[in-house]
């Protein structure tokens, strides 16, 4: 699994089954480990939305615009590279460190690669206003 990203690879692990002697393989496909860093990125509080990420990602992957992941696997240590729009209350530091923290944890804990480089790239800053119930009451 070297260079040009994730196309058509597939991740195998070994390991052994509940009983001995019992041995099995693991194939994860590219969507998962997508979707991993995706909705471990998402549950990250002060992260608003993935953003679109540019360049040939969707082709790579064939897969809709929106994903706000690109990956790459090189000699079995995954790079990563989000892309999100963060709420406005947030400090940027201090949750770029969790996303980053989060979402390497998760890959190794669940695929069981080790984790290079979680890039994190800013695209926006949601500003939207909330309804607050409290200040739209009238007396």
């Amino acid at each position: 699994m070297t260079g040009g990203g994730l196309k058509e690879q597939k991740i195998e692990t070994q390991h052994t089954g509940q009983y001995a002697g019992d041995r099995g393989k693991t194939t994860i496909t590219p969507e998962v480990m997508l979707t991993i860093a995706q909705l471990t990125t998402l549950n990250v509080p002060g992260v608003s939305a993935m953003s679109n990420v540019t360049g040939g990602v969707n082709r790579l992957f064939r897969r809709g615009t929106g994903e706000g992941v690109r990956m790459d696997i090189r000699e079995d240590v995954v790079y990563v590279d989000l892309y999100v729009i963060l709420k406005k209350e947030v400090n940027i530091r201090d949750t770029s460190r969790r996303i980053q923290h989060e979402v390497a944890r998760a890959i190794s804990e669940m695929v069981g690669l080790q984790v290079g480089r979680v890039n994190i790239h800013i695209e926006d800053i949601d500003y939207s206003v909330e309804a607050n119930p409290s200040s739209s009451q009238e007396a």
